[in-house]
């Protein structure tokens, strides 16, 4: 081959590239005539079908428009309705709340039901008439006519509701309440309403008429911790749905608006007031002639008394929503819903902790400005023995101790401790009480002062704020930095990470105040979380559910056996340092009134801001337990502390839990002093009821308590004598002096209960 001078491949590459370009502009030009060809062509074929004037601004632009605004909403609605259609992704959607548990106590006790018997479910036509004729005439009227919406229903339901200045009607058929019970949760808000009216709509398209009304009737909640209108006949009248009169289906129709306000066995005469209004839509929506519902308002119902009645219903929903989870984790292939489950549940501790509840907010709730409480008590395995989710169940069924996130105040601070003893820190560390700023916020102690030098142990003893703000520095300081704001935030992770190790699964927000609690917990966590401490730094996941069997007694789960075994979150020797510094706190800290009789006990008292909350969590070598107080709508109690009903109902329900139990060591923690028998009778007469036994606590100051005593001594010298009190007796007996009562049962250790006593958390 002859040698080509670098000057020809040049051209040769010009050329090319030349070839190229010219290729690619003629396809363009062609490609550009061929397109105004085709519009041309496109134009002549559209102009015959031109419409011009009149017609065009009658027929032709509104369409256009209609089609232009059409596809824009069509694509609205498929945004909206994708996070609708996502609840429905589970292929057991229509099981996954068709179960049928029958619960029992630890000890094999039936203590009540949770569910639908899908198995014997009462098929539609076995319903009575009336039943049907009432729910329809309450709830929604054209049910077998509109698509799943009922739309006008709804815009009747907007136009009164407007007229009325607020919500006194209802717009959602009956589809719409069955979405929401099968697929979303009972908050108030636009995106909700909007996901139940598309699942309104999936409903009709995927179930007939009577399977949805069959639905409906079996899973709407119907007040008293009753779910369905057969499980509703029994609660409220001792019989099936099958055998209920008019007067009694008035009235469970009338449950399906507001089951809480309604319930018979709470306030009848609201109950028979609308079963009335139920009896009068009969007339309206033609149901029904006056004449034949004239019987049932001559006889309203009468409902079963079930006031002497105590079934533990927040722990009951608590656990059925366990077995629920539960239930998903089982083989795919598994078909069984009806099962009975044992639970941790101790009924005698549960009920001595409901009714102390009760009884510290009847006696003290008015002048403390408090109006609820929650309260967990759990074994050292995290098994839920007893449980308060609030005062009253038939009054809200929210459960506070489990969905309610209050902040936990100084009870949060032992996290913050067991992190500092991890990285180096000694409970006789020293550490100084002084100000300390991280950029414009800087912590300030209960009393606004400051004490200098103590030791880790006298710092939570008293529940000093500044230390663990400090501390939280001190754990994030890295050698050759002295950024204080990024050490702080170094040792709040290392906290949280703590924390998580426990158990605490809440959000737990960085912010430079959540060393001492500005961060929210729940009741159930917090209670088992602490548990960790007496059981050698191993933490445990909370749980109700002991065993699961089948209806026929097959053995399907076993948390000793199945459950999630323990975390090691501490070492055992920051376990033990951590219970002996906490123990401080009982025996002469902010906590004294949880003090008891023979029982060691650690815990840590909890106050926030303008004293919204109010906690004491500790534990036993037995158990842990957690008990807040305060106010649905966070309003400020009346300064309220943890160490005063908080400490108060963690005592009692202690103090009864412990009852034939035998009596385990913290480890780290030296045995509990106990009073001798001799001295207990000779204080018995200093020492109100409350202290023999659990109870009210003492509300006498020492001063009172020593003039008692001396009134009491006068009484005896009289006796003996056989004096009158009236002016023969001439020398009164010498008072008590205050050593010659023990600290541990004084009225000074427990001072009286009122506002004006609490003043440290």
């Amino acid at each position: 081959m002859r040698n080509i001078l670098p000057s020809e491949w040049t051209k040769r590459i010009r050329h090319f590239l030349l070839d190229i370009d010219a290729r690619i502009d003629s396809t363009l030009f062609s490609s550009g005539a061929g397109a105004r060809e085709l519009f041309e062509r496109y134009s002549a074929f559209m102009d015959r079908f031109h419409v011009g004037r009149w017609k065009r601004w009658v027929f032709i632009e509104p369409l256009s428009e209609g089609a232009t605004i059409g596809t824009g909403v069509l694509v609205l609605m498929l945004a909206l309705a994708v996070p609708a259609f996502r609840e429905t992704s589970d292929d057991d959607w229509l099981k996954k709340s068709d179960l049928a548990v029958t619960f029992l106590d630890r000890y094999g006790n039936a203590i009540g039901n949770r569910g639908i018997k899908h198995n014997d479910a009462i098929p539609l036509e076995d319903f009575p008439d009336h039943l049907i004729k009432a729910t329809l005439a309450t709830e929604d009227r054209r049910f077998y006519d509109h698509f799943g919406i009922d739309i006008p229903g709804t815009a009747r339901a907007l136009l009164t509701n407007a007229q009325a200045g607020g919500v006194r009607q209802g717009g959602s058929s009956i589809s719409q309440q069955l979405a929401k019970n099968l697929f979303l949760s009972n908050e108030r808000t636009i995106e909700r309403k909007v996901k139940e009216a598309f699942l309104a709509i999936w409903l009709e398209t995927r179930l007939t008429k009577n399977e949805i009304l069959k639905l409906y009737l079996d899973r709407a909640y119907m007040g008293g911790g009753t779910f369905g209108v057969d499980g509703a006949a029994h609660f409220y009248f001792n019989k099936s749905a099958r055998d209920v009169n008019l007067a009694e289906s008035a009235m469970l129709a009338g449950l399906f608006k507001a089951p809480t306000r309604y319930a018979p066995h709470i306030n009848l005469p609201a109950a028979r007031a609308r079963a009335n209004v139920v009896l009068d839509n009969l007339v309206d929506a033609s149901f029904m002639t006056e004449g034949q519902v004239f019987g049932a308002r001559r006889n309203p119902a009468n409902a079963v008394d079930r006031r002497d009645e105590n079934s533990p219903n927040y722990y009951l929903d608590y656990a059925f929503e366990e077995m629920r989870k539960l239930i998903l984790t089982f083989p795919k292939s598994y078909t069984e819903r009806v099962f009975v489950v044992r639970t941790a549940i101790d009924m005698n501790v549960q009920r001595v902790a409901e009714a102390t509840v009760e009884d510290q907010l009847r006696q003290f709730g008015r002048d403390y400005h408090a109006t609820q409480a929650a309260a967990v008590l759990a074994d050292l395995d995290g098994g839920v023995r007893a449980m308060v989710g609030g005062r009253d169940y038939g009054a809200s069924q929210f459960n506070r101790a489990v969905d309610a996130m209050r902040q936990p105040g100084s009870s949060f601070k032992p996290y913050v401790y067991a992190t500092a003893l991890m990285n180096g820190f000694k409970p006789d560390s020293k550490v100084v009480d002084g100000p300390v700023c991280l950029g414009n916020w800087c912590p300030q102690n209960y009393g606004r002062s400051y004490s200098g030098t103590m030791t880790l142990t006298t710092a939570i003893t008293r529940s000093v704020n500044v230390i663990p703000v400090k501390l939280s520095i001190a754990i994030g300081t890295i050698p050759r930095s002295s950024n204080q704001w990024e050490a702080a935030k170094r040792g709040r992770a290392k906290i949280v990470e703590t924390a998580r190790k426990f158990g605490i699964t809440a959000p737990l927000l960085d912010t430079p105040s959540l060393p001492i609690g500005s961060t929210e917990v729940n009741v159930l966590e917090h209670a088992v979380a602490y548990g960790a401490f007496p059981n050698k730094g191993r933490a445990n996941k909370p749980h109700a559910v002991l065993e699961v069997r089948t209806g026929a007694g097959e053995l399907v789960w076993r948390w000793d056996r199945d459950g999630k075994k323990p975390v090691q979150a501490i070492p055992v020797t920051v376990a033990a340092d951590m219970s002996e510094m906490m123990s401080h706190v009982v025996t002469e800290g902010t906590a004294k009134r949880a003090r008891m009789d023979g029982i060691p006990a650690a815990g840590k008292t909890g106050t926030t801001n303008a004293f919204r909350d109010a906690w004491f969590a500790g534990f036993t070598g037995n158990f842990s337990a957690a008990v807040w107080y305060g106010n649905d709508d966070y309003s400020s109690t009346n300064r309220m502390t943890g160490g005063s009903l908080p400490a108060q109902t963690w005592r009692e329900i202690m103090v009864a839990a412990h009852q034939g139990v035998e009596i385990k060591d913290i480890p780290g923690v030296g045995p509990a002093a106990r009073t001798p028998p001799g001295q207990a009778l000779a204080n018995a007469a200093t020492k109100p009821a409350g202290e023999i036994k659990p109870g009210p606590p003492p509300i006498l100051t020492k001063r009172g308590a020593d003039i008692l005593v001396r009134v009491e001594r006068l009484l005896e010298d009289a006796g003996k004598s056989g004096k009158v009190l009236s002016g023969e007796v001439d020398k009164p007996a010498k008072p008590l002096s205050s050593t010659s009562i023990p600290a541990s049962e004084s009225f000074a250790a427990a001072a009286p209960v009122t506002p004006a006593a609490a003043r440290k958390n």
